[in-house]
């Protein structure tokens, strides 16, 4: 029956997929194959048998072996990339250069200005009918007729469109090459995933892209897998599939019932070899993926607009945060992991976006900033407009009597025009477009060149937040310590060795159990490998642990291959792979007469515990009593442990075949051992670490040591590493000891115990993972110091996923680091090693200070210009800086300046001061009086310029010029100067501590050398040959000198400033304030309370008072308003129908008594700021409430607001007929 059945099938393939086999010739099609992989569990059993017959019919018809692989043939591979496809999602397009100029053009000032400009070439090309109407248009018509002039109107217009097509092709090539870097970084980060596949029998790593349906790939703990496939043979699998099906707990996998694997998700237990059955497109997460590609785009837009909005009120910033945005969204996404799934995953990345993007603190700050400079232009030019239309009209038509004549109006909307194009320059000179321009030039610059100090930066934030970090929570193996394991020590048949032993002083038993034991119970992909250079260390290819006793074997005289080949992978019979609970590893033989013998190894104080035996100097079993226990705890572990050696105790037990013991039942037969021997491994500290240390306690970071080792272990490395020092008040715990402080009587974390333990935590030892994540947490949470603590983590192994995921900065190892730790991370670590983490910090505060120079420069130009251009406006109608001459200076000022000032290079003097914090105001005291004492100085030049330049030059004035008049060399004057002291300036700016050598490492900055030479050299143009579109005349040498003098005279005004302390200057420091981030009660409480409720109910205790006062309050205001509606709604309906505030405090959520439920639901800030409702300001209470003058009004602003943060939506968004509603609406 089954041979009929499965010829019929033969015969139905042939017929179905006939094509598709001739063209490939494999025995099963694209399609097929799509269709087993979208079954599951038993299902796909019953398919593989009923159409393949077994795993190894399946394996035949993907012409491959399952032990052996694929031949590595290079035409077979093709011929399965042509028929199967590849292992790639194709990404998604990048965005043309001309999109990005269309983004680019939307910027709101730039529209304005070039709706300004079209008008103005309209006005220009407009000729009034009637020649003589110049007369009776009066001063409005004058100078307008000069020889020809008039055909020169257009320049105006034209020029500024010439200059908006600039900015915008600057700002577009940015991102373009922004976008290009990304490409280039995603690629690398894709080129460096490896996967082990085993080809002609040999296991390689080979690049993910390059796997190909019919490859055995070997999987491993901690793997990502790159594609789907079915398990041919597996160890204690078990899959996180939550990427996929949103199910959080681990699946078991094994051949019999489930051997289903699909690509993207993540392997958390236990190894095994699978058949890749589907790649790339054809795989679940490509499926998922391609059905996503149409969708996505449109969404993923809007999804980040909104983000983007929702962060800032500025369209400006808005635009280069989507941007941004979309940086950040190329780089998460790298080969394999797209798509992680469907809808789940959709939403959990956005949960993680929103709280990774409220993470930059920066970006907060500026964004702050931005929008209250914003603003302050927007007046400005507001009142600029008004003073000069109302001051045109009141000469005119007021003073000198005129009619408005019809014929005349196209004159006056010329000067109109003028008028608002002066209005808009100011804008645009106030509005700091270079902001975020600088921000990314900076960040992209310091991302290259981390690349070249092994930090690969996955989010680009991460690496400005590393510049804030107070706290680095660093792991042991690998990143303090080389991670080369050497047994250096054993105890073996009672005798304590200090250093490995000569084979002949060991009994044959104990030495062949011994051996076997450490080569059948390890991964068999460990292995050393004979050194690649002449008189190299061997290399340890797997575990570094396992490498350390296969050497311990090596040492001892014995190969651990024979005994490998022995007993292949296949048919160890049973496995208990290594995980954080167990601690241990143990492997289950059947031996040649049907009994099973275990072998065991882990932690030795958790390995000892569960022996009985112990082998004597003969090899012979003699019996382990507690006390003999304590005592070789004693004698041996804890001394080898003080040295900084980790103890792995070696062990085994025997089974009978009959009864076979019940294997899942693992407390049973993890037990009753026999311990054979104790080895110490030594795994030294890395000569450059200590140094960093140093380096990172100098810069105010705490360094603090999470391992899995034993205390004393830790104990030992961490003084190696100068963690610690003898003789200082630190605390050195383990896991146990940590918990049962931290946790009160119900198992709970308590903030409050936390902050007793962690100020002085320095080694965090035998540490589980959600000790590490705990940690983390708690050290972000506290509120112990002023400054919110920022925490930086490294971590290589799965388990250290939540701990990364939590903490500010995560650092995975690029090396021994696993898939999972790579995805969670910010940052990957090339080459593992902790004083990258300092170069971090170097690079982070490098960011964090080019911004600041930036600003210091980009805002004494903004003060000067707009003050300028503002009063110059109001007092001579005209702006003594045109349009076209501003936007220049607003090209240097931005563009250029943020390239220059973006990419100094870093200094070892960053790492000397203290972390800024999370709220110090951007601008330092320092930095507000360069800007104060700049702008005093360039203004107090300019205006003498203007006022008394014509004295001083003897040339003609150009103040109250007609329009179109040609353009003066007064002018020409003041715009030199001006753009001079600019360039001096920025000499100045690259120092913001008050250093008095600004010239300090210049010459290691090419682009800024070459950017300041660049711009003046452009300078001379526009004057000498500017003409008029720039409103220039050529100067003489005499006068370019004198500009240039007045210019130098910035370097000289900028020591005199230096001489000033600060602490003479008091009123600076509210004026730093300024910018302060009162961190947005609404985003970052949001996403506070949507992790722990507690918070938000400690927080209601303290607003219950606040509540009911403030309830009081409210109740009197409802009676004042309703008296003012009663005699609007007399005849709408009844007062008492609408739900008043009792009703209001009804609801059942609203019942706040009840503090101990933690199902509170969250209002999110989004309704907050629809609902104008809940908008109350102090201002409209008070304006309410006329009777009683009180002095507690905050009291009830913090009241109300406190109510809508913690209560449900329902009670808390007021109906529009509710009081709270009347009572904005009446007013």
């Amino acid at each position: 029956m089954g041979d009929l059945t499965n010829s019929d099938y033969y015969a139905k393939t042939q017929r179905n997929d006939g094509s598709s086999n001739h063209e490939g010739g494999f025995g099963v099609s694209v399609m097929e194959l799509r269709g087993l992989m979208e079954l599951r569990g038993g299902e796909a059993v019953v398919k593989i048998q009923e159409d393949y017959g077994d795993m190894d019919g399946l394996c035949q018809r993907l012409k491959t072996s399952p032990t052996e692989g694929l031949t590595g043939d290079v035409t077979d591979l093709d011929k399965r990339k042509e028929v199967y496809g590849e292992n790639l999602i194709p990404p998604k397009k990048p965005k043309t250069f001309l999109q990005l100029v269309w983004e680019a053009l939307q910027d709101v000032t730039l529209i304005i200005l070039e709706v300004a400009a079209l008008i103005s070439l309209g006005l220009s090309f407009y000729q009034p009918p009637g020649g003589d109407s110049g007369e009776s248009c009066g001063t409005a018509a004058a100078g307008a007729e000069d020889e020809g002039e008039a055909e020169a109107g257009w320049i105006e217009g034209a020029a500024i469109l010439l200059s908006v097509v600039c900015v915008v092709l600057v700002t577009a090539f940015n991102d373009w090459s922004k976008e290009k870097q990304f490409r280039g970084l995603q690629s690398r980060i894709e080129q460096e995933q490896k996967f082990q596949v085993v080809r002609g029998a040999e296991v390689i790593q080979l690049p993910v892209a390059d796997i190909v349906v019919g490859d055995i790939a070997q999987i491993k703990y901690g793997d990502l897998l790159p594609a789907d496939g079915v398990l041919i043979q597996g160890n204690d699998l078990k899959i996180d599939e939550s990427s996929l099906t949103g199910e959080s707990d681990h699946v078991k996998k094994d051949a019999d019932r489930d051997p289903m694997l699909l690509s993207g998700t993540h392997v958390m237990e236990g190894s095994g070899r699978m058949l890749v059955t589907a790649v790339g497109v054809n795989s679940q997460t490509g499926i998922i993926f391609t059905l996503l590609g149409a969708g996505e785009e449109g969404e993923e837009e809007k999804e980040k607009e909104k983000k983007g909005k929702m962060q800032d009120g500025n369209m400006e910033n808005n635009q280069t945060k989507v941007k941004k945005q979309d940086g950040a969204a190329a780089m998460e996404m790298q080969p394999l992991k797209s798509a992680e799934g469907g809808e789940m995953e959709e939403k959990e990345k956005k949960k993680a976006n929103v709280s990774k993007k409220e993470k930059s603190v920066l970006q907060g700050k500026l964004t702050k900033l931005a929008v209250q400079i914003g603003k302050a232009g927007l007046v400005m030019s507001a009142i600029t407009v008004i003073i000069l239309v109302l001051y045109f009209a009141v000469d005119n038509f007021v003073l000198q009597k005129r009619p408005w004549l019809t014929e005349c109006t196209p004159i006056y909307v010329q000067y109109f025009v003028k008028f608002f194009i002066i209005g808009v320059t100011v804008l645009v000179v106030a509005v700091p477009e270079g902001l975020p321009l600088a921000v990314t030039i900076s960040l992209a610059y310091s991302v290259k060149k981390m690349m070249k100090d092994n930090n690969l930066v996955r989010h680009l934030d991460a690496c400005e937040t590393m510049g804030n970090a107070t706290a680095i929570c660093s792991d042991k193996t690998g990143t303090l310590t080389t991670n080369r394991m050497t047994a250096v020590a054993c105890y073996v048949g009672d005798v304590h060795y200090k250093e490995i032993p000569d084979p002949g002083l060991l009994s044959v038993k104990s030495l062949d159990i011994l051996v076997n034991a450490i080569s059948l119970n390890s991964a068999y992909t460990t292995k050393i490998l004979p050194a690649t250079k002449e008189g190299g260390l061997p290399m340890q290819v797997g575990n570094k642990t396992e490498c350390g006793l296969l050497g311990l074997v090596l040492d001892l005289k014995r190969d651990y291959q024979p005994v490998r080949n022995q007993i292949p992978e296949e048919k160890l019979y049973k496995v208990y792979t290594f995980n954080s609970v167990r601690k241990s590893m143990s492997t289950v033989i059947k031996l040649p007469d049907g009994s099973f013998r275990m072998y065991s190894k882990g932690a030795s104080e958790i390995v000892l515990k569960k022996c009985t035996k112990i082998l004597n100097q003969e090899g012979e079993p003699r019996v382990f009593r507690p006390r003999d226990k304590d005592e070789m705890v004693k004698k041996v572990i804890e001394p080898m442990a003080c040295d900084g050696l980790r103890t792995i105790c070696v062990a085994f037990r025997d089974f009978p075949a009959d009864p076979e013991p019940l294997w899942d039942n693992e407390s049973d037969i993890l037990n009753e051992l026999t311990a054979v021997c104790v080895v110490g491994i030594e795994d030294p500290v890395r000569p450059e670490v200590p140094a960093a240390i140093v380096r990172c306690q100098r810069a105010g970071i705490t360094v603090r040591m999470v391992t899995g080792d034993n205390i004393n272990t830790a104990r030992a490395i961490a003084i190696k590493c100068g963690i610690i020092h003898p003789g200082e008040d630190f605390l050195c715990i383990d896991g146990k000891e940590f918990n049962r402080r931290i946790r009160n009587e119900k198992g709970e974390v308590e903030q409050e115990r936390m902050d007793k333990v962690w100020p002085k935590l320095r080694v965090l030892a035998r540490s589980s993972p959600t000790d590490k994540h705990t940690l983390v947490k708690g050290i972000i949470d506290s509120c112990l110091t002023e400054q919110r603590q920022v925490v930086a983590v490294t971590g290589d192994g799965t388990n250290d996923g939540p701990a990364l995921k939590k903490a500010d900065v995560g650092f995975a190892m690029g090396i021994a680091g696993t898939d999972v730790a790579k995805e969670a991370s910010d940052i990957i670590l090339t080459d593992d090693n902790f004083s990258s983490i300092v170069k971090a910090v170097m690079w982070g505060r490098n960011v964090y200070d080019s911004i600041s120079k930036f600003l210091q420069f980009q805002l004494t130009v903004n003060v000067v210009a707009v003050i300028v251009a503002f009063t110059g406006a109001c007092i001579t109608q005209d702006s003594p800086l045109k349009a076209v001459q501003m936007l220049w200076v607003n090209l240097i000022m931005d563009t250029f300046a943020s390239l220059a000032l973006a990419t100094e290079p870093p200094t070892e003097a960053l790492l000397m001061r203290k972390p800024y914090g999370r709220n110090k105001p951007l601008i330092s005291s320092t930095m507000t009086k360069n800007i104060l004492g700049h702008g005093i100085y360039q203004l107090v030049i300019i205006f003498s310029l203007l006022f008394v330049g014509e004295q001083i030059f003897d040339i003609d004035s150009g103040r109250n010029a007609p329009l179109h008049s040609p353009p003066s060399e007064h002018y020409t004057i003041i715009f030199n100067t001006f753009v001079l002291m600019q360039l001096f300036n920025e000499i100045n700016a690259r120092k913001i501590h008050g250093e008095r050598n600004v010239f300090d490492g210049i010459f290691r900055n090419p682009i800024f050398c070459s950017i300041v030479f660049g711009t003046f050299a452009i300078q001379i143009v526009i004057v000498q040959f500017g003409g008029k579109p720039f409103s220039c005349t050529p100067l003489n040498l005499e006068k370019w000198g004198w500009c240039t003098f007045l210019g130098l005279g910035e370097l000289v005004w900028g020591q005199v400033i230096a001489t000033i302390p600060n602490s003479k200057l008091r009123f600076l420091r509210g004026a730093g304030q300024l910018t302060k981030k009162n961190e947005m009660p609404g985003d970052e409480d949001m996403s506070e309370d949507n992790e722990e409720i507690d918070h938000a109910e400690r927080e209601l205790r303290r607003g219950q008072v606040l509540w009911f006062r403030g309830l009081n309050r409210i109740q009197t205001q409802i009676r004042v308003v309703n008296a003012f509606r009663s005699s609007l709604y007399e005849g709408l309906e009844k007062p008492d129908s609408r739900p008043s505030i009792h009703n209001f405090m009804t609801h059942p959520e609203f019942r706040i008594e009840d503090t101990t439920t933690p199902h509170i639901p969250l209002i999110d800030d989004t309704d907050l700021e629809e609902d104008p409702a809940l908008r109350m300001t102090p201002q409209s209470q008070a304006g309410s409430e006329p009777q009683s003058p009180n002095k507690n009004n905050n009291a009830v602003d913090s009241g109300i607001n406190l109510t809508i943060d913690t209560t449900s939506k329902s009670a808390a968004s007021s109906s529009p007929a509710s009081p709270l509603h009347s009572l904005e609406t009446s007013l």
